[in-house]
């Protein structure tokens, strides 16, 4: 035989023992899928980032949700028209084992088209009870950050809207990346309980996440929303852009009837409204949250309605910026309950640190205040309504000489807005045990029913006389 013909036909052969050493065996692929593991691939799925891949990704979650299963998207670019039905049972994982950054734009990313102009329509991702989503990355490659359009929400916990007598429980997101959300993630209105959301990053731009309607304890932990991730060019971002659409519009955490939520380690930057607590038709919010943050926002905690029993806010950190109402917690008026503030700072270039305009109970224990205020009239804390305790906490005078990030121990003059103003329409007030950088400086219009004990007196500096 000729010898070039021979060695041709040995490429060949070992051409083709390679291909069918990587394709599955339709055994394999049989005995695969009876372990309840499903590949998207093996159901038509092509991960270039063109070709729509909502059908094969449906199909295969329709096998696994047969007896259960796992649904694995590989590594690729999944373009999706249209939306999906994560079925009771089934788990839709990809390979990213933790939230990615911006860059690299690798792993298993699914590209959303649908819903352009219509936030109401049908989520991206429909998840009913006993379901998981799990190591993927989420991008709108139609969305323009110099044309920013509404979308609906990329996930969606709730029941089958066609079955009235659904509800949905232990629903699961876990390391996901939002690229670029217009909104992100919700529960209800439909009954549900035991969500857990954890381990989530990235850049949305209306909504975050909103809760409604969870019956049964929900728990959120390890959440940043920050311009970051839609500000690169590896996602065609801008951060100029994006940090403004944010500051003007987002509010990331909303909070609707939801029964004892756990709240952990999240935080946003930037946002209209970092923390927002609302009455939906099916209620209102109790709850504890820890470790909460929110910065360059016009209002980090705004509270309109919540359960008698409230609020437990711990180790917080709030700072506004010379935006909007430029105040870091503002309780509205008709609002009632109960609001606890423990170990929490509050600084920045704010209006104010409180304003309470609610008949509700609102206490500060163990905080920090700082703001840059020096006019009308300038108060960390303004109380307008409801009865408030201020205890053990400290009014902080801003540095002007100091930079951002930097420690400052010298004694230079600083400027001090006044503490607490307890305004007429305030029914009690306790404050005891404060003090400041120069003291404590109240003015209260209600008289007696302030309870001033132990807080340290307000010494302002004395204005510097030049010698002649």
């Amino acid at each position: 035989m000729n010898h070039s013909l021979l060695l041709c036909l040995l490429s060949v052969l070992a051409f083709c023992t390679s291909v069918a050493a990587q394709a599955p065996s339709s055994a394999n692929l049989i005995q695969t899928q009876a372990l309840g593991s499903f590949n998207i691939l093996d159901f038509g799925a092509v991960g270039d980032g063109q070709t729509d891949c909502t059908t094969a990704i449906q199909k295969s979650i329709d096998a696994a949700s047969q007896k259960g299963g796992l649904v694995v998207i590989p590594a690729g670019r999944w373009r999706c028209n249209g939306h999906l039905e994560l079925k009771m049972g089934v788990h839709l994982s990809g390979l990213n084992q933790a939230p990615q950054s911006w860059e690299p734009a690798t792993g298993s990313i699914l590209l959303p088209t649908e819903g352009r102009d219509h936030e109401d329509g049908p989520a991206f991702i429909e998840m009913r009870s006993s379901t998981s989503l799990k190591g993927i990355t989420v991008y709108y490659p139609e969305q323009r950050v110099e044309d920013i359009r509404p979308y609906p929400w990329t996930i969606h916990i709730r029941a089958n809207p066609a079955n009235t007598n659904e509800v949905s429980f232990d629903s699961t997101v876990e390391s996901v990346t939002l690229i670029n959300s217009y909104n992100g993630i919700r529960t209800g209105p439909t009954e549900n309980g035991r969500h857990r959301l954890s381990q989530i990053n990235g850049c949305v731009l209306r909504r975050g996440i909103l809760v409604d309607w969870t019956g049964d304890i929900g728990r959120i932990e390890n959440v940043q929303f920050h311009s970051h991730f839609w500000a690169n060019p590896a996602f065609a971002g801008n951060w100029k852009q994006v940090v403004a659409y944010m500051q003007q519009n987002l509010e990331a955490f909303i909070f609707g009837r939801t029964d004892w939520e756990y709240v952990n380690n999240t935080f946003v930057f930037p946002a209209k409204i970092g923390y927002r607590f609302i009455e939906t038709e099916n209620g209102a919010c109790n709850g504890q949250f820890s470790g909460i943050g929110a910065d360059a926002c016009d209002t980090c905690v705004l509270v309109e309605s919540i359960q008698p029993q409230g609020l437990l806010i711990n180790n917080g950190e709030f700072n506004a910026h010379r935006i909007g109402r430029s105040t870091q917690v503002v309780v509205e008026p008709g609002c009632s309950g109960s609001i606890r503030f423990v170990n929490c700072g509050f600084w920045g270039p704010v209006a104010h640190n409180a304003l309470l305009r609610g008949s509700a109970y609102v206490s500060f224990s163990d905080c920090y205040f700082s703001n840059d205020n020096h006019e009308d009239p300038g108060f960390s804390i303004v109380a307008e309504n409801g009865k408030l305790q201020v205890h053990g906490s400290t009014f902080d005078a801003r540095s002007r000489q100091r930079k951002p990030g930097d420690a400052w121990t010298g004694n230079d003059v600083r400027n001090q807005p006044g503490s607490v103003w307890l305004k007429s329409g305030l029914k009690s007030a306790i404050l005891e045990g404060n003090n400041g950088y120069y003291g404590v400086k109240i003015q209260n219009d209600i008289g007696k029913e302030a309870m001033l004990r132990d807080n340290e007196p307000f010494r302002p500096p004395q204005p510097i006389t030049k010698q002649p």
